[in-house]
């Protein structure tokens, strides 16, 4: 084997977005996402400042949304929503870009949403990964938003919400891994459902990926490395 299963745990920001999800399954999630070391549980905005007293004293950082999911919040509320999630406790935090606006061709307006949450939240000591919803993108479009978001020191690139028409493909990971610079590193989100798929954008890039099947792929994981 040419990873650990501290490698692929660490790849995983374990999903708990589902609007159903009722309290005591999220509390359940973030339990299993620190039992099982993964690097982020990325949860429901109002579930953030629990989900952050539950992994206190772990290596699992506590996430969540900002525009989720469609991107088409006001830049305030987008501000508001990442300060509230600072306060929370939040210490990475998936912002959707303002989809109508990408498609639009309006890059101004894109860049100064994207610019206004990167800062707010740098600011605040977290991280910001960018969400493009590629489904409804055309390649230039996505390295566009690539560019911009090297420009301004995103910290990832994401491929999707998990919620839209479709999810990460390894053709839009491989693209959006050559036009970022080194510094971004890339996110898949939607469709990556077992241990094989996650290795797969790990060999094309990838450092997180979005996932909701975590305990089958790291049980996975530990099989195939002996420690099961």
């Amino acid at each position: 084997m040419d990873w650990t299963y501290a490698d692929v745990a660490k790849m995983i920001d374990h999903s708990l977005l589902n609007p159903a999800l009722t309290t005591v399954e999220l509390e359940a999630g973030i339990v299993l996402a620190r039992r099982y070391d993964v690097a982020s549980v990325c949860i429901k905005p109002y579930a953030l400042a629990r989900c952050s007293e539950l992994l206190a004293g772990s290596t699992v950082a506590p996430s969540t949304t900002i525009g989720f999911p469609h991107g088409g919040q006001t830049t305030a509320v987008k501000v508001a929503e990442a300060r509230q999630a600072l306060a929370d406790g939040g210490r990475e935090l998936d912002m959707v870009v303002n989809i109508g606006q990408v498609l639009s061709g309006a890059w101004d307006a894109v860049t100064a949403d994207l610019r206004a949450v990167i800062e707010c939240t740098h600011a605040g000591g977290a991280r910001v990964k960018v969400i493009f919803e590629n489904c409804y993108l055309s390649d230039d479009q996505k390295i566009r938003l690539c560019e911009i978001c090297g420009e301004l020191g995103a910290d990832w690139v994401k491929t999707s919400t998990g919620y839209g028409s479709g999810g990460a493909t390894l053709e839009d990971l491989t693209l959006m891994r050559r036009h970022s610079p080194p510094a971004v590193q890339v996110k898949a989100a939607g469709g990556v459902r077992d241990l094989d798929a996650l290795l797969a954008v790990r060999a094309v890039g990838v450092t997180r990926c979005g996932a909701t099947r975590t305990a089958e792929m790291l049980d996975e994981a530990r099989r195939r490395l002996g420690l099961a």
